[in-house]
Formats: C-alpha cells, sequence, structure tokens
C-alpha cells in the first residue's frame, strides 16, 4: 500500500516534498510567483475548490512559505504573500518551467525574462542571455511565451 507521507526518509528531497508535494501546492505558489494575492484570485486562476485552496494556503502559511496580511477591514480580508523561504523556491519553479517546456512538445506559455532595460531571456541556469547576469526571483517577470493561451474565464 503506498504511503500518504515520506515520514521515515532520510532524504531533503523527501522532506520538501512533504511541504510543497500536494496536488495543487506547486501551482499555488506559482501564482503567488505571478503576482496572485487573494484567495478569490487564486480560487478563480486556478480553478480549483474553494476547500482545497484554503487547506493549501492553510498549510503554505502555517509552513513559513506565504504570510497572510489584511488588506481590508470591514469585513476582514486578507491577501498572501511569498516570505524569504517562500520567494527561496523560485529556482525549483524555473527547473519545473523548463523541463516542461522541454518536455511537454507544445511552445512554452510563458517567457522569464530580466527586470528593466535588459529584458533578456532566463535561461535555464537562471542568466540572462543578454547581459550575462544570474537573476534572482525578484530580478524577473514572467511574459506570454508563444504558447501562451488566454485563461478562460470561470464561474465563481
Amino acid at each position: 500500500m503506498l504511503k500518504s507521507t515520506y515520514e521515515g526518509q532520510n532524504c531533503s528531497i523527501a522532506s520538501a516534498l512533504e511541504v510543497v508535494g500536494e496536488r495543487w501546492t506547486i501551482l499555488v505558489i506559482r501564482e503567488a510567483f505571478l503576482g496572485t494575492r487573494r484567495f478569490d484570485d487564486f480560487q478563480r486562476n486556478l480553478g480549483i475548490a474553494r476547500n482545497v485552496l484554503q487547506t493549501r494556503l492553510g498549510r503554505l502559511v502555517d509552513e513559513g512559505i506565504l504570510e497572510r496580511r489584511p488588506y481590508q477591514d470591514r469585513p476582514v480580508r486578507h491577501e498572501y504573500r511569498l516570505t524569504e523561504k517562500g520567494i527561496d523556491l523560485f529556482p525549483v519553479l524555473h527547473a519545473l518551467r523548463f523541463w516542461g517546456d522541454r518536455h511537454s512538445g507544445g511552445e512554452p506559455p510563458v517567457i522569464v525574462r530580466h527586470r528593466g532595460e535588459c529584458q533578456g531571456v532566463i535561461d535555464d541556469r537562471r542568466i540572462c542571455e543578454t547581459c550575462g547576469a544570474e537573476v534572482s526571483a525578484r530580478e524577473v517577470v514572467a511574459t506570454a511565451g508563444p504558447g501562451y493561451v488566454p485563461r478562460p474565464e470561470r464561474a465563481a
């Protein structure tokens, strides 16, 4: 029988999967990197069930990957922001995106570019192809790639 956790594994990959390996979790983190902050926007962009999203966001907050910040008083509403721990996942998401681009058989839906004047494309090693700088999550912007397809409007 397949275990539901990686307990007992003396492995850093297993430890990481305990935190980010649940279905939907890495896509919630992707959305946070793309600038999504509010619950309803996460739900609309992902098409995820509200109860599942609530569980994933709560776990990511508990793990210190996201933090909740109030943005409205009446009624109290919160937004979700990546913490330093969450931002440290940038190389992981970047590598997964490149792997998916390479092996999906289609054109990349997203191109990651160096923010600012350069606007160079960021390669699989997080190096700007224009200026040669190694970039961090704060120095990039995601733009539509040749395989980009607009998200269909989802019912709330």
